[in-house]
């Protein structure tokens, strides 16, 4: 192990750290993403009550039988599925949260797909 920690316990630093700053309320609640090495996953979470609003994952029944040419067209999907859970539920507006993973690959493709689904950020 570095000196500095492990490559979890750095992104789980960052993610602190963001977090001291952002939090989610029921007008604008916090989309949150979870990156493991075959799914992604992302939840709508207001903070003030503690409760998720709307959720969405690869592993999800609506989208557990498609086949995705990669695991960026998946978070696309991800993405799509939330925005339109989140629109169901009266959700417009997000806060975006990254969870210390970089803006880039398959969270970017999540972020772009929940735009095309009509939240904005």
């Amino acid at each position: 192990m570095s000196p500095a920690g492990t490559l979890e316990e750095k992104r789980r630093c960052r993610h602190d750290r963001v977090r001291r700053k952002i939090s989610g309320t029921a007008a604008r609640p916090r989309l949150c993403v979870f990156r493991s090495a075959k799914n992604i996953f992302a939840q709508l979470i207001d903070d003030a009550k503690g409760q998720t609003l709307a959720a969405a994952s690869t592993i999800d029944p609506d989208l557990k039988g498609q086949k995705f040419p990669s695991k960026i067209a998946g978070a696309k999907a991800v993405g799509l599925l939330l925005a339109s859970r989140g629109k169901q539920a009266g959700i417009g507006q997000v806060v975006f949260d990254r969870a210390g993973y970089l803006y880039h690959g398959r969270v970017k493709a999540l972020s772009e797909g929940a735009r095309e689904g009509g939240l904005a950020f």
